[in-house]
């Protein structure tokens, strides 16, 4: 039990400081830079699964596995909870919505860049005309 109040409040703390915390943003990002943890994301956003089933489709052994758990629960992207012998875990999606809300600002820049060129362009086509 204490050792799920721990994960809580980290994960908590995680989540309240991610926007200002560019360290666990990082962190969020280096777990979902690999394809396996990427798949688990994947798999969970569908529901709860146990450890075995998330690890099924992978061809590696389950300690091999559940270090990409630990990644996952390490920068609150998944919570576990054992009930007997059985780990189910679910997807934390406030901290994915965390990493969502970074893509987007970049998109909104992005998209101010290209509107600013696209009237820059149109500006110096009108000069061009005029000459």
């Amino acid at each position: 039990m204490l050792k799920l109040s721990l994960q809580h409040r980290r994960f908590t703390y995680i989540v309240s400081h991610m926007d200002n915390n560019q360290n666990a943003l990082d962190a969020v990002f280096h777990a979902l830079a690999d394809p396996t943890r990427r798949a688990v994301i994947h798999r969970l956003g569908s529901g709860p699964a146990t450890v075995s089933e998330l690890a099924e489709p992978f061809a590696m052994a389950l300690p091999s596995f559940m270090k990409h758990m630990r990644v996952l629960e390490g920068v609150g992207l998944v919570r576990s909870e054992k009930t007997g012998r059985i780990r189910t875990c679910t997807l934390e999606r406030k901290t994915l919505a965390a990493a969502e809300r970074w893509f987007e600002q970049q998109h909104a820049i992005w998209a101010s860049r290209y509107s600013n060129l696209d009237n820059l362009l149109e500006k110096l086509q009108g000069e061009d005309n005029e000459a």
